[in-house]
């Protein structure tokens, strides 16, 4: 049987020896010429390779405390390479947020942008109970942190070229407050779950597995609270207020493709000319689509410009 491995040399600052298995040269093969969704557009550098390494200002990851209406929510920082200042993404998870998407934050990183991820009042970490609402609340104080001068100086970011992310619930959370926030300069929903009308037709499952990881909250009270603003916290309906901005919504083969596709029409209809709608047939986390995933969001980003100076 042949070997599982092989070693080659790479001339790097000296040689380097690199022990390749069979199944990671198949990986870089793959990102070198494509497959699938992500070889119909070309597949980013920062993907697969990380920047030049920059001695005074390095990549770095910090953890800051972000206040919330009298809590600590727990945050996590992603610092790209160099002086910057750099545009930032402030990437939001979902309910209760077990796919926290670290993956494309690396990538986004290596492509130049800090990234921002705080977790909500009552999970993974973070101070108080969780409920929607305060979800909300604290979506604003992360973007409020985010672009709060002392803070853009401390990390380096250009607090006019803020991005809002979200993946499920983290896409309505993005679209809402990108929808209250004309400064953001775009926004993206991956598989974006609309929060309000999705909550009438949810099965019970969906708060009664999440309840028991977020503090201080019951299935049935959250399902009451969604039901509750169900006009309110409907997405599509935020369409004249998202239309001059670019939006892109990435859709899976789950339950949120209708409401995906809704809103992306709404915002045509809207006379919105910034609108990126893809679909991907995979499942509700991009489970085998996660090259794919970070490909269609890094060349989003690529594509968004500069806003003018006041």
């Amino acid at each position: 049987m042949p070997p599982l491995y092989k070693t080659a040399e790479v001339p790097q600052n000296g040689a380097m020896k690199i022990r390749l298995g069979f199944r990671a040269a198949l990986i870089v093969a793959w990102l070198c010429f494509g497959v699938g969704a992500a070889s119909a557009q070309q597949v980013p550098q920062a993907i697969a390779t990380d920047p030049p390494a920059d001695k005074e200002f390095p990549a770095a990851m910090e953890a800051p405390d972000i206040p919330s209406h009298g809590a600590r929510l727990n945050a996590v920082m992603y610092l790209a390479s160099g002086a910057g200042p750099h545009p930032g993404v402030l990437l939001l998870h979902g309910f209760p947020g077990n796919e926290k998407n670290l993956d494309l934050a690396y990538a986004i990183r290596r492509a130049g942008w800090n990234v921002l991820i705080p977790h909500y009042r009552g999970s993974w970490g973070s101070e108080g109970d969780f409920s929607f609402t305060h979800a909300i609340e604290d979506t604003q104080a992360a973007l409020d942190f985010f672009r709060d001068p002392a803070n853009a100086k401390k990390y380096r970011t250009d607090p006019a070229r803020i991005v809002l992310i979200g993946h499920s619930m983290g896409g309505f959370l993005a679209l809402y407050t990108a929808a209250h926030n004309s400064e953001v300069i775009g926004v993206a929903g991956i598989a974006a779950w609309d929060l309000g009308p999705s909550s009438l037709r949810a099965p019970s499952t969906t708060f009664r597995n999440a309840s028991p990881r977020l503090a201080g909250s019951t299935a049935e009270g959250l399902r009451k609270e969604a039901n509750d603003h169900s006009a309110e916290w409907n997405y599509v309906g935020y369409a004249e207020a998202l239309k001059t901005r670019p939006l892109l919504m990435l859709e899976a083969k789950d339950g949120n493709t209708g409401d995906n596709q809704a809103l992306a029409e709404a915002v045509r209809k809207a006379a919105g000319t910034h609108v990126t709608e893809t679909f991907m047939d995979t499942d509700h986390v991009f489970s085998d689509h996660r090259i794919a995933l970070q490909t269609v969001v890094l060349s989003w980003l690529q594509s968004i410009p500069a806003p003018l100076a006041k």
